[in-house]
């Protein structure tokens, strides 16, 4: 596809289809499982993830911690206002970045009360984001422990906030390190027995972190794809991941990736070097991943069905290709598959 436009994306999704609760058990959800060397398509469930699987893959997580990000108060005026903290990877801050909605815009110098916290607008750096001064003492950590919410994305109605279950099943099991506005919902499909069993049957797991920020939801504005541009994600890759993918890649071992997170990670670092090969440590990516993107690391990956016209399914796209991928998402429709973050998946092998 040499030209892309915003229209080639977009699918027609009844509400009705949009997951507002996670299945019952992590591993009940269903898996399509889409062949890029065939045209058919397979209905499983992430319960037989270890049969399908051949059992020597290299298969990478995303360890991040969804935070406290989402606060709910009121300016000095009495005007309400929700903020959502984009800097919440940054534990020992004495400043939140946020987005910020409310009837009128903040002002610099005005004080916003999110209890039990008084803050001040220490500056304005447009389209609604703000840059909030904490209270002396306070860190941003303990400022969002203390007064934030878990983030559900606006798609998952929780008009009370969210239900004691959503604190549990939007972590995933083996989330470390805080910091996401947004959960990499491809792994809170698996538990704890399950990640055993695949390290049983020859399965090696090695982790990224990417903090998932609210770029996740951000639409593409433009009918020229190529005219979009991707917001800014930080990420950590270990030294131990580099090597694994090494020792993958001379062994002719497929690489996993659980998540398109772990997949920006990945090739966006990879991005980075002028051979295409991967350097541990701390790094921020724009990547903008869609077809006719030369993939240099992944080669297979396990994600959720995603919003019409959004990055993400432009990114599943460049995998398996556009044609394939929405050949996909029309058999998700017809049959029983749910979408978005509390649904179901693919695994494009």
């Amino acid at each position: 596809m040499s030209r892309l436009s915003l229209s080639d994306f977009v699918y027609d999704l009844p509400p009705e289809r949009i997951a507002q609760h996670p299945a019952e058990r992590r591993e009940d959800a269903l898996l399509m499982l889409v062949d890029t060397n065939e045209e058919s398509l397979g209905d499983s469930k992430i319960s037989n993830l270890v049969e399908l699987l051949r059992g020597d893959e290299l298969i990478i997580l995303n360890d991040v911690r969804v935070s406290n990000a989402r606060l709910l108060g009121r300016k000095d005026s009495g005007g309400a206002v929700e903020v959502l903290v984009l800097n919440a990877h940054e534990p020992d801050a004495t400043t939140a970045h946020v987005m910020a909605r409310s009837s009128k815009p903040l002002r610099a110098g005005g004080r916003v009360l999110l209890e039990p916290f008084e803050c001040v607008v220490q500056q304005s750096l447009g389209s609604g984001r703000y840059v909030l001064a904490l209270p002396p003492g306070i860190s941003l950590s303990t400022f969002l422990n203390d007064a934030g919410q878990l983030p559900l994305p606006p798609y998952i109605e929780r008009p009370e906030g969210p239900l004691d279950t959503d604190l549990e099943r939007y972590q995933t099991v083996f989330a470390q390190k805080a910091g996401a506005v947004a959960a990499p919902t491809a792994g809170l499909h698996f538990t704890k027995d399950a990640l055993s069993a695949l390290k049983r049957k020859g399965c090696e797991f090695q982790t990224i972190t990417l903090y998932v920020g609210p770029g996740t939801f951000q639409p593409v504005r433009t009918e020229s794809v190529d005219e979009h541009r991707m917001h800014s994600e930080v990420f950590d890759i270990p030294q131990e991941t580099v090597d694994a993918v090494v020792r993958a890649r001379s062994e002719g071992r497929k690489v996993l990736a659980i998540g398109t997170t772990v997949v920006r990670a990945l090739e966006g670092a990879a991005a980075l070097s002028t051979d295409g090969s991967l350097q541990a440590g701390r790094h921020a990516t724009e990547i903008f991943i869609r077809p006719g993107f030369a993939f240099k690391v992944v080669d297979q990956l396990l994600t959720n069905f995603h919003l019409p016209g959004s990055t993400l399914l432009m990114l599943v796209s460049a995998l398996a290709g556009h044609r394939r991928v929405f050949s996909a998402y029309e058999h998700a429709l017809k049959g029983q598959y749910r979408f978005f973050s509390y649904g179901d998946a693919m695994l494009i092998r």
